[in-house]
């Protein structure tokens, strides 16, 4: 059993439940497609279940491609059903409290709700015109504006970019005077139909050397995440790992990323299995096999704490990489297009994930499933905690 099996068991609320749900119901609302794209995208995770953030209930999806959780939907209707039913009532909803406990650092749904009405909420309106892709290949946002504006890549090695709220291309949220901020709520459309994204807080990139097969060696450690308290709320585990193309697309060599080191969530050392790149790969996509948005770890490793090493097996003339560290908040999944998603993080969920101090939050469009660029607009708005 691993460390975050025995604490979803223990009962530890804001962990991830373990009741599966049918997946006749999941098919039904999202669809047999977009059904198979999540399951996809989580093959070989090693991680904790990520939560579907724009799912009712408290539905997450494991690395075996179940759905478990809380999902009382499905039964007779699709998404676009319901979606359809909540524009008719919206307007009786408005304003309606719901009462309940958050476990998210709120006392209650109430406290949360006075926290927000006292002014300690903050919105982060963004939009962002991801590029072209490559169908089953995950795409990386942080490149790409326009609000926030485009990203830059990392420093060289060996220092590298522990990212931060102030690094062009962050989605930055201010700092709470007290308490924790939370993510409580968005509203995200998308312009093409069974996309996904992943927020993600962007912890660490280093540029690579092109055109070089040594050893190269990193010594910059994140500033976030780097706990080996496997219960603490930024511990390591589930830190990813992606290998990231930048601005200038690869040249058309046959490569692997290979030896490549890292310290996993007690701070040993660690080999990177061999990962295949891919020749000529384009910007803006990751240099890794398709149907994968993070590295393989070796067995037993459940999340990065730092890059130690970085090596390519051949000689790749031109081009960017970028060594990536990443660490999950929630999927968003888009069944709908050109409607604005209404996702509710604090009543709907079994937490409110919490976005620390400083965080450099982006995007990742996971496993693409078909080449257009898609256009993402929205906001995400965060409530802090009293204490």
């Amino acid at each position: 059993m691993k460390a975050w099996q025995r604490t979803i068991r223990a009962g530890v609320p804001g962990r991830a439940p373990t009741q599966a749900i049918p997946m006749a119901r999941i098919e039904r609302w999202l669809g047999a497609e977009k059904m198979e794209h999540l399951q996809r995208t989580m093959r070989g995770w090693y991680g904790s279940p990520i939560n579907i953030c724009d799912m009712p209930g408290s539905v997450w999806i494991t690395a075996q491609g179940d759905f478990v959780g809380k999902f009382n939907h499905g039964l007779f209707g699709s998404a676009n059903d319901a979606f359809r039913d909540y524009l008719k009532r919206n307007w009786r909803e408005l304003g309606r409290p719901q009462y309940g406990m958050a476990h998210a650092g709120f006392s209650s749904i109430s406290d949360a709700l006075s926290r927000a009405s006292q002014g300690y909420s903050q919105r982060r309106p963004f939009a962002k015109a991801g590029p072209t892709g490559v169908v089953a290949v995950t795409s990386s946002l942080w490149r790409v504006g326009t609000q926030p504006v485009a990203g830059a890549a990392g420093a060289a090695a060996p220092g590298g970019t522990a990212h931060v709220s102030s690094n062009t291309g962050a989605l930055a949220f201010a700092n709470p005077a007290a308490g924790t901020n939370r993510l409580v709520g968005a509203d995200v459309s998308a312009s093409v139909i069974n996309n996904s994204l992943l927020l993600y807080d962007r912890l660490f990139s280093v540029a690579k050397t092109i055109n070089s097969t040594a050893t190269e060696a990193v010594t910059g450690v994140p500033t976030r995440y780097q706990s080996t308290t496997a219960t603490a709320e930024d511990y390591i585990g589930d830190n990813f790992g992606f290998i990231e193309v930048g601005g200038t697309a690869l040249a058309a060599t046959a490569h692997n990323w290979t030896v490549c080191l890292y310290e996993d969530q007690a701070s040993a050392a660690s080999t990177l299995p061999s990962v295949t790149g891919n020749s000529g790969a384009i910007v803006d996509r990751l240099d890794q096999p398709a149907s994968t948005w993070f590295v393989p770890l070796e067995s037993g490793d459940v999340g990065i704490e730092k890059w130690t090493q970085m090596q390519c097996s051949a000689l790749v003339a031109t081009g960017a990489i970028n060594f990536c560290i990443g660490h999950p908040i929630g999927f968003m999944a888009f069944p709908v297009i050109n409607s604005m998603l209404p996702f509710d993080w604090l009543t709907n969920r079994d937490q409110a994930p919490r976005i620390f101090d400083n965080a450099c939050l982006a995007f990742l469009e996971p496993t693409k499933p078909a080449t257009s660029a898609t256009t993402y607009t929205g906001r995400i708005v965060t409530t802090s905690t009293s204490a």
